[in-house]
């Protein structure tokens, strides 16, 4: 299960430089390893340093042919490592430095979803992002509502946090509730509990993308929170999903792994679920991210079980899907690692 995964953070290092010699672009190096090396984003300290990387990866999304092969080549790598199910979310606006019209840009990735999905297996939801820096977010929400039948299953709000509020994009917001469709926002990736309660109150937010500053309004002692403020007593007992992405945090934030607060959020029983981010600016992957965990934070199959449930409660498909999800694909794998699981969703 995987929530927050964005399509142009996650490129295989050999598709950037196929698609980069194919228009003569320009990249910061010529070859898989020093390539790869330079989008990993382990030193960059700061979200800002940390987007900078993808003016490269958007800068060959801009054909259908392009982003038809990144959409589907995204599924076969989450397929690859276990995914069953995958929200995947991107900028279309991001994509029409050349002229594609948004809705061409929507359409492309959509097919590629379908074929990824037909080769793999793994089901889908398509978020469309708007960018909190730049206008045009009601245009997004609009396309939101335009192919909300095809695959798209909610609105997002992305890119840098600080001076950038959630509830200055309301009016697109609006459109994206009356089209009935869901609402994810980043908040409380870098721009600390405030972000996360615009999210929350002004915006209505049914998940909060990382919110991992949520943190700040609890106190721990020794690893573990002991109280609460009220806006995180709040999140906890609404059981407000938190879309985790602990390496891009370690990366964003200077954390150590045994810093990163998801095991505290955890155990003092927030709705954590556990997630990628950018594959490719992170070095990362779910088993990357699930090996953390247990690593650093003695996580054991049963934690893993109860967090993967939790992200298909909150994952924004149809309770059949769901269903179908949980007894057929995800139950019987944990069920065969000895986990006590309910067998019926």
């Amino acid at each position: 299960m995987l929530l927050h995964e964005h399509l142009d953070g996650g490129l295989r290092v050999s598709t950037v430089l196929g698609l980069a010699s194919s228009i003569g672009a320009e990249l910061p190096a010529t070859d898989e390893a020093s390539l790869a090396s330079w989008f990993d984003q382990g030193k960059s300290g700061s979200l800002e340093g940390y987007l900078e990387a993808f003016r490269h990866t958007v800068g060959v999304m801009q054909t259908p042919d392009a982003l038809r092969r990144v959409a589907r080549e995204s599924l076969e790598d989450l397929g690859g490592q276990g995914v069953v199910y995958a929200e995947i979310r991107f900028a279309p606006m991001l994509n029409t430095a050349t002229g594609l019209r948004p809705e061409a840009v929507v359409e492309a990735v959509l097919d590629g979803l379908k074929l990824g999905a037909s080769s793999t297996g793994v089901e889908w939801g398509l978020i469309l992002d708007a960018m909190r820096n730049r206008s045009g977010s009601e245009g997004v929400a609009e396309l939101c509502a335009a192919y909300a039948d095809a695959g798209v299953v909610a609105f997002d709000l992305a890119g840098p946090e600080r001076g950038h509020p959630p509830d200055a994009h309301l009016p697109a917001m609006r459109i994206v509730r009356r089209a009935g469709l869901n609402l994810t926002i980043h908040a409380g990736e870098a721009a600390g509990v405030d972000s996360i309660r615009r999210a929350v109150h002004l915006c209505g937010a049914d998940r909060i993308g990382h919110g991992v500053d949520i943190i700040d309004d609890c106190t721990l002692v020794d690893g573990k929170i002991v109280s609460m403020g009220a806006l995180a007593e709040e999140i906890r007992d609404r059981r407000i999903p938190l879309e985790l992405c602990l390496t891009s945090n370690l990366h964003t934030k200077g954390w150590t792994p045994a810093e990163h607060p998801a095991d505290a959020l955890y155990r003092a029983g927030f709705n954590v679920t556990i997630n990628t981010d950018n594959r490719l600016m992170s070095a990362t992957s779910v088993p990357t991210e699930f090996a953390l965990l247990a690593d650093h934070h003695g996580w054991r199959p049963a934690d893993f079980a109860r967090v993967t449930r939790a992200a298909l409660e909150a994952a924004f498909c149809g309770e059949e899907t769901k269903s179908r999800l949980w007894e057929q694909r995800i139950m019987p794998r944990f069920a065969d690692l000895g986990v006590p699981v309910s067998p019926t969703w």
